[in-house]
């Protein structure tokens, strides 16, 4: 009695995790497919923002329109359920995005930033394919680079922008970060990976072919 109990438990459990995992993967994909309409019908780069309003929602928005900007939170994401605290690296890129719209506004030049993004992502993506993981502080210096990237590049929305709408946009885009890096890492660890075993399934080995895929593209335009 106990046995069949604790089966259906199990089977409960496991159906439970089954639907949460399909959600979050449905949120991103729709995120990647909003994304590749936005590049497809030439979505501007720069918006005016007069109000908090529009503050935020460019804010929510602009994270996931760039695709090669998408694919590296999503990597960010699945990377850090290898850990135990790797909530604590999607916190780490968000806080150094906000740093990097700061940056942006004190008008402090990084060249080649869209370089150093698909970069990023190639690495990141990269690291999905290996069986060899970074530890914990390697890949939270490398979160907070990513982050530096994220914020500098969205920050051109919204210069001479009141105080008001850029508070707002940068709750919107700190939103956003953080919501995506956490939904990948739900993903990660209902496929498997975790820091006990700190094994690869095969099909995030093939989401990491597949974003690392995307960095490149987006490497060779840049760089042309």
């Amino acid at each position: 009695m106990f046995k069949r109990k604790l089966s259906e438990f199990r089977a409960s459990q496991e159906f439970y995790t089954s639907k949460f995992m399909d959600r979050h993967i449905g949120a991103i994909a729709a995120l990647i497919l909003i994304s590749l309409l936005s590049s497809l019908s030439g979505t501007p780069d720069s918006h005016t923002i007069t109000t908090w309003w529009e503050g935020f929602l460019w804010g929510l928005a602009d994270p996931v329109i760039a695709l090669d900007s998408l694919v590296g939170i999503v990597a960010i994401g699945l990377l850090s359920s290898m850990f135990v605290r790797g909530a604590a690296i999607a916190g780490c890129f968000a806080l150094a995005a906000i740093l990097g719209i700061v940056i942006h506004l004190f008008q402090l030049n990084f060249p080649g930033i869209e370089i150093a993004i698909a970069i990023s992502t190639i690495v990141f993506s990269t690291m999905l394919m290996m069986p060899n993981q970074p530890n914990f502080v390697v890949l939270a210096l490398m979160a907070i680079s990513a982050g530096l990237f994220q914020g500098y590049t969205v920050a051109d929305s919204i210069i001479g922008a009141e105080m008001l709408p850029l508070i707002a946009y940068i709750v919107g885009m700190t939103l956003t970060l953080f919501v995506v890096a956490m939904s990948a890492r739900e993903i990660g660890g209902a496929m498997g990976m975790g820091e006990i075993n700190r094994t690869l399934p095969w099909k995030i080995s093939i989401a990491g072919f597949a974003l690392c895929a995307i960095g490149i593209v987006f490497l060779s335009n840049s760089i042309s």
